[in-house]
């Protein structure tokens, strides 16, 4: 079975996506782009474009090899050799080249009209999470949302900031942290949940997030599910130190598409009871699995 590094699982996944999100039954391609003036960015390393580079954290992807494949060929604090999934989606769409981290001090005015991140590498949907790696919980990020509608605020007017978040595309990637970091790896919250009921925790509280995008005026919003945790490098390092051992842990896939199931059934419960809302779900873990077993359909020789 073929084991990518994490930088070319990442990679996937935003390809994933991007092919996802450019079908033309909903309507995301590039001649409906006037449709999405902005893109707005919330969840973990997959779409962090750089928000770690300005927080005191170890997590940050500053440095070489990051970026050797970005414009200049510069790490920018993306966790990738390129871009990132924001910024394929956003080119995709016509809206731009590269979305900002919301935290750089240097964000021009241009760019909070059009979108950016509010992701932070490391964290999760669990506060816990966040706090290992002394990062921004996901939940926080509402509140760089909130500060991020009173510049658009300021710089187009209340109704016109309406507008743009009202018609904007945000998208949410997280959770993966949660399982790993808090749950397989460092076990603490084995102690009070099982995998179901964890998983169920997990997604009240990325309910509770999607609630608060929406309140705030967001209407269409994509929410990633989980990849194929057990074949991601990390896990498979962690239970077979022998590089030629190293093999997926079923178990752990297991657990990650009964929550992709339980995901998909909430987001199509919570787009009934969120009046106007397009609440899509992005399916990346059965791709990935493609891309694991049969390599050699994606370019990578045998």
């Amino acid at each position: 079975m073929a084991r990518a590094n994490y930088l070319i699982v990442a990679l996937s996944l935003h390809v994933t996506w991007l092919l996802f999100l450019s079908k033309p039954c909903i309507a995301l391609t590039p001649e409906t782009s006037p449709s999405f003036p902005a893109i707005l960015i919330f969840g973990d390393s997959t779409v962090d474009t750089g928000n770690n580079n300005f927080i005191p954290t170890i997590f940050k992807a500053n440095y070489s090899p990051y970026g050797k494949d970005f414009p200049g060929h510069v790490a920018t604090g993306r966790f990738s050799d390129g871009k990132l999934i924001p910024d394929m989606v956003a080119s995709k769409l016509g809206i731009k080249e590269l979305v900002p981290p919301f935290l750089d001090p240097e964000l021009s005015d241009d760019d909070v009209k059009t979108g950016v991140s509010f992701a932070s590498a490391g964290t999760g949907l669990d506060d816990r999470t966040a706090a290992i790696s002394t990062v921004i919980p996901a939940m926080k990020q509402i509140g760089m949302f909130k500060n991020y509608i009173q510049r658009l605020q300021r710089i187009v007017g209340v109704d016109e900031s309406k507008r743009i978040i009202g018609s904007a595309l945000a998208v949410i990637s997280v959770g993966t942290n949660d399982l790993t970091f808090n749950f397989y790896d460092l076990p603490t919250r084995q102690l009070q949940f099982n995998i179901s009921d964890y998983q169920d925790f997990l997604q009240n509280r990325l309910q509770s997030l999607i609630k608060e995008i929406y309140q705030l005026g967001c209407r269409t919003i994509v929410v990633a599910g989980l990849p194929p945790i057990g074949c991601l490098p990390i896990q498979e390092t962690i239970s077979f130190p022998i590089p030629l051992n190293r093999k997926c842990l079923e178990d752990q896939n297991t657990d990650s598409e009964a929550y992709n199931q339980k995901l998909s059934k909430l987001l199509g419960n919570l787009q009934s009871q969120l009046l106007g809302s397009t609440i899509l779900y992005a399916d990346i873990y059965t791709p990935l699995v493609d891309m694991i077993n049969n390599p050699q359909k994606y370019g990578k020789p045998v």
